[in-house]
């Protein structure tokens, strides 16, 4: 009995939906049925349906039919991106793999000239140096031996001077002879030019003309002594030397790089080379600093592809004035080639194919709602592509969720045609 009675509940609670849902069947017959009949009379005697015609007048404007609304959050969902439509061209940006390196002008590998043992380390890994700046503080027994040398012919020379300007004033007052005069004159070249042979040893050896007339005897600093000196303003990049090490003359133990700009090796393709010229812009964006972009220009272009890569080098010198950028960083570098930009580009995901065309979905005239616009396609490169027709650059365009978009206007259309 108490199951009877749940039945007769649940009966009477459908009742009203079924009636509703019969009405609703009737009343769409009904207007389907008078439209069709209004249609039929409206159009009696027409050569052309009205259909055929609209479809004509669409293509030739290159629009679409479909329409589709969404709800603010649909179109979240769907993670649709409109943006504005920028001029350009395939060739006009090349997006290339790059590698930052030390730019090797701007780079010294500094070691003596001359075998030589190291006393103490001034500068240490990551120390600023400027030009002549102390690095090390080194020791040369022959270094030495050169420096007294040195000094025992700078004592010569001033005797033979001496000696000489005697001569001269003797000569003048005839007490001298010529021939006497003339033999101090030779001593004195003799000394002068053995002087100038050892300076020019101690400048071979790395000695400034300073630190040679800074040569003295008697000085609580050895002979043996000398420094390490910086040639260029910049950074300790490297550094191998520990007190008590013995240097030789072909080794460079310390690494100074000016770091104010680098450079960058672009890995090109066989199919850029008509585009790539020296002069060229470069914008580099590296792993790990996303947000910030380093400019410079193309200075070298290579002539011969790599064998194994078969990718062409392009070297680029960016600037680097805050020292974000490190040799051995992997990053992207995008060539402004200056070709001419004219033309609507666009990323080859929004182009979709609907109807047989290729089509870009772009906003309606109603908030949420979203239409397709065939286009004529261009040259693509990089995941670019070129709009040759249809779309003007400025236009708004769907550039992220355009799949999706088609998909709901195919099941749009698909529902209008049923209904028909």
């Amino acid at each position: 009995m108490k199951l009877t009675l749940n039945l007769i509940n649940i009966i009477k609670r459908l009742i009203p939906v079924l009636i509703f849902g019969l009405s609703l069947t009737l009343l769409t017959g009904c207007n389907s049925e008078t439209q069709n009949t209004t249609q039929t009379e409206d159009h009696a005697g027409e050569e052309a349906p009205a259909e055929e015609t609209h479809s004509e007048e669409e293509a030739a404007s290159g629009e679409h039919s479909e329409e589709v609304h969404l709800t603010a959050e649909q179109r979240a969902d769907l993670n649709i991106e409109v943006d504005t439509l920028q001029a350009g061209s395939a060739n006009s940006v090349i997006q290339r793999p790059a590698t930052v390196m030390y730019n090797l002008d701007r780079i010294a590998k500094v070691g003596p000239r001359i075998e030589a043992k190291v006393v103490r380390v001034v500068k240490d890994l990551g120390d600023n140096v400027k030009v002549g700046e102390p690095i090390a503080q080194m020791s040369s027994v022959e270094l030495g031996k050169i420096k007294a040398d040195y000094l025992r012919l700078k004592a010569s020379i001033k005797k033979e001077e001496a000696h000489l300007k005697r001569e001269q004033s003797l000569y003048e007052q005839d007490i001298s002879s010529q021939a006497e005069l003339l033999q101090a004159e030779l001593e004195y070249e003799e000394a002068k030019a053995e002087m100038d042979a050892a300076t020019e040893a101690l400048r071979l050896y790395g000695l400034s003309h300073r630190d040679i007339e800074n040569i003295k005897a008697g000085s609580e600093t050895p002979l043996s002594y000398f420094y390490l000196s910086s040639p260029l303003n910049g950074q300790i990049q490297e550094r191998d030397l520990s007190p008590g090490q013995t240097v030789g003359p072909n080794e460079t133990p310390v690494h100074v790089a000016n770091l104010s700009n680098v450079w960058v090796m672009i890995d090109s393709y066989e199919q850029d080379i008509p585009y790539l010229e020296e002069g060229q812009r470069v914008e580099l964006q590296v792993r790990g600093v996303n947000n910030e972009r380093f400019e410079g220009d193309i200075n070298w272009v290579s002539f011969a592809l790599e064998q194994e890569t078969r990718t062409m080098p392009v070297r680029a010198v960016i600037e680097n004035p805050n020292g974000i950028l490190r040799a051995g960083m992997f990053g992207t570098a995008r060539i402004f080639t200056g070709k001419e930009m004219e033309q609507a580009v666009i990323s080859v995901d929004a182009i979709q194919e609907i109807e047989g065309q290729p089509s870009v979905i772009v906003p309606g005239d109603e908030e949420g709602s979203f239409r397709p616009v065939a286009v004529m396609l261009g040259e693509e490169r990089d995941g670019l592509v070129e709009i040759r027709s249809g779309l003007q650059p400025g236009d708004r365009a769907v550039i992220a969720g355009a799949f999706d978009l088609k998909s709901a206007l195919t099941a749009a259309s698909r529902s209008a045609d049923h209904g028909h």
